[in-house]
């Protein structure tokens, strides 16, 4: 039986491979779970998982944040150690962090066959430290799991050989799905929906870390809530509220009802009963266009193309004009669109092509 590396950096990243843990747990097959510790504690993601109703990590090696070379230098050093140590047949890594590239670089040095979950997604924007990763990890993959007809065709435009690339769908319809149904069950309703609101994400450097840029999407919110008369809930991460305060923004909080982060599964929860999203996150994007939600990006782009071809979703910038049309746009949007992205088995197609693949391969 081959043995499987799944590794897993950020939140995003546990989220859509929980269903290929899941698939590798009904097969019952050797796989383990490396955790790098890109963004939170410890203690923080052991909750996580459990919330989640899946296995901890056999390694968890704590990185932490840091710059992009020195958070990927110490990747590439402790991903190696652990990779020689178990030495697998194959590692699992998905979407587009610096620990999935620093994943695929290991991996294709040892070697051992890689493996990108949702490959082949591209924005065209290089400024995007993403973009980097997606590039150069689909590059040095040996499967690359494309989740769209769209993604496989920019591989393909970019000269991937065609027999390494799988369109399986995308692992966000099996989580959202499963997910639900655990946060029906599990979730602490930490903040109660009132009958009507509009949901608002923003994390994004290009937004928070630009003065301009922030203040023109909060004078947008504040436009929005004045037409609209519903609540802007904002579940806001300290790090954007550090950067509003240094900008002198706060005047532009006060008709946004702001409230703490909350847990995944509280948070899918309140996804699925907003009116409208309001984001700049390429999950988000995607969760949205799975529950039924009309998403309004706070992007000049997205690597989520479909999303904008269904009609689930819509590109506004940041300009309150065009956030406050785009809203205007999606609320008189029919909400019966396909869902682009497959029928919530991804998970098991993922693992099942695997072993189709290395039995044909001896």
């Amino acid at each position: 039986m081959k043995k499987i590396a799944v590794i897993l950096g950020t939140r995003p990243e546990i989220i859509k491979m929980a269903p290929v843990i899941r698939a590798l747990e009904g097969r019952n097959m050797c796989y383990f779970l490396l955790h790098t510790g890109q963004h939170y504690s410890y203690t923080m993601d052991e909750i996580f998982f459990r919330n989640l109703e899946l296995p901890q990590p056999k390694y968890n090696l704590g990185i932490g944040s840091s710059s992009h070379g020195v958070q990927t230098g110490k990747m590439l050093m402790e991903i190696e150690r652990v990779l020689r140590e178990e030495n697998p047949d194959i590692a699992l890594a998905e979407g587009d962090t610096n620990t999935v590239v620093a994943s695929a670089l290991v991996a294709s040095k040892l070697p051992v066959k890689f493996g990108h979950v949702e490959a082949g997604l591209r924005s065209d924007d290089r400024a995007m430290p993403e973009e980097i990763n997606r590039i150069i990890a689909d590059h040095i993959s040996d499967y690359l799991f494309a989740p769209t007809e769209t993604a496989k065709d920019n591989l393909l435009k970019e000269g991937i050989l065609e027999d390494k690339i799988f369109v399986t769908g995308n692992t966000i319809v099996d989580a959202v799905y499963q997910n639900l149904e655990i946060a029906r069950r599990r979730a602490s309703s930490q903040w109660q929906a009132g009958e009507e609101y509009f949901l608002v994400t923003l994390h994004r450097a290009e937004n928070t870390d630009d003065a301009e840029r922030l203040e023109r999407v909060l004078r947008g919110l504040n436009k929005i809530q004045e037409k609209y008369k519903v609540s802007i809930v904002y579940p806001i991460h300290p790090r954007t509220l550090k950067m509003i305060k240094e900008y002198n923004l706060e005047n532009l909080m006060e008709s946004i009802e702001v409230i703490e982060p909350l847990g995944y599964l509280d948070f899918l929860l309140l996804e699925s009963k907003a009116k409208l999203i309001l984001t700049d996150s390429g999950g988000v994007q995607e969760e949205s266009c799975v529950l039924g939600v009309p998403c309004v990006t706070l992007r000049d782009n997205t690597e989520r193309p479909e999303t904008l071809e269904v009609g689930s979703n819509i590109l506004a910038g940041t300009e309150p004009a065009r956030m406050l049309e785009s809203v205007d746009e999606m609320l008189k949007a029919r909400r019966d669109w396909e869902i682009p992205f497959g029928d919530g088995k991804s998970g098991e197609r993922i693992v099942r092509l695997i072993l189709k693949v290395e039995r044909n391969r001896f």
